[in-house]
């Protein structure tokens, strides 16, 4: 059995598990289309034996009294035990939550899809973006691969078409969702004294700080959260971000469709 402390032994040495640097992320690949009958949008991505899956689902709505003009976005992970067998079924719980916020929040604070676009003025609502995220295999780096399917589901989808005021699933247009941004995630992890992105499962266990910091590919931060027990100084917050940075730079690279 592998200990926390010989996780944060070895990141004394420098040195990790798998034999990656610290900046180092493992293999990803991003697959898009994959459920084209259940869902207007849909990805597979997979960081070295983490994988998961993301579809997008369309449906017309009535907006919030605040944001009559409005579309909004909801976004839920599910946490399964077909995933990690520390996962239960049944309600979502803490880790799901969590993960589903950061991934919202990311997408939400940028203003990556211009909601105003959602509008329809045919019917006076409003197009509603459900984000359904499922971890096939949780092998670490959850933050990351949530958001990376997340949008890649985004920028997959269509609209379907209406037909006499309702949703028609079964014949979808050519028009994509209105995506403004590609905010792109790095969650950076605290092992030992050592910081490190795409941390394995073991790492995660071994880490009592985090945080994940997205960008938008002008290069702003449009949302940080913060996760674990242990803070972080104000020196490894920077050191964190730079990391975060180069790293989305080089995720950004593989949105090629």
């Amino acid at each position: 059995m592998i200990t926390e402390e010989y996780v944060q032994s070895l990141s004394k040495l420098g040195k990790r598990m798998d034999g990656r640097k610290f900046d180092e992320y493992r293999n990803l690949s991003i697959e898009y289309g994959i459920s084209k009958k259940s869902a207007e949008g849909s990805a597979r991505v997979k960081i070295g034996e983490t994988e998961v899956i993301a579809g997008v689902k369309l449906d017309l709505g009535e907006p919030y009294p605040d944001k009559p003009d409005q579309g909004s976005i909801m976004v839920n992970v599910e946490l399964t035990p077909l995933s990690s067998a520390k996962y239960e079924s049944g309600p979502p719980n803490i880790n799901a939550i969590e993960l589903s916020r950061v991934t919202d929040r990311g997408i939400r604070e940028c203003g990556a899809i211009d909601f105003k676009r959602l509008y329809d003025k045919a019917s006076g609502k409003v197009w509603l973006v459900f984000i359904d995220i499922y971890p096939i295999n949780s092998a670490g780096n959850l933050f990351d691969a949530c958001t990376i399917a997340a949008m890649a589901a985004i920028r997959d989808a269509v609209f379907p078409s209406i037909e006499n005021g309702k949703v028609d699933y079964s014949t979808k247009t050519k028009t994509p969702l209105p995506l403004q941004k590609l905010p792109i995630s790095c969650t950076v992890w605290k092992v030992g004294n050592e910081l490190l992105v795409d941390p394995s499962v073991e790492e995660e266990s071994a880490s009592n700080s985090r945080i994940t910091v997205v960008f938008t590919e002008d290069d702003k931060i449009c949302a940080m959260q913060k996760g674990k027990d242990e803070p972080l100084l104000a020196d490894e917050i920077e050191k964190a971000v730079e990391l975060a940075f180069k790293t989305t730079k080089d995720i950004r690279g593989h949105f090629k469709k």
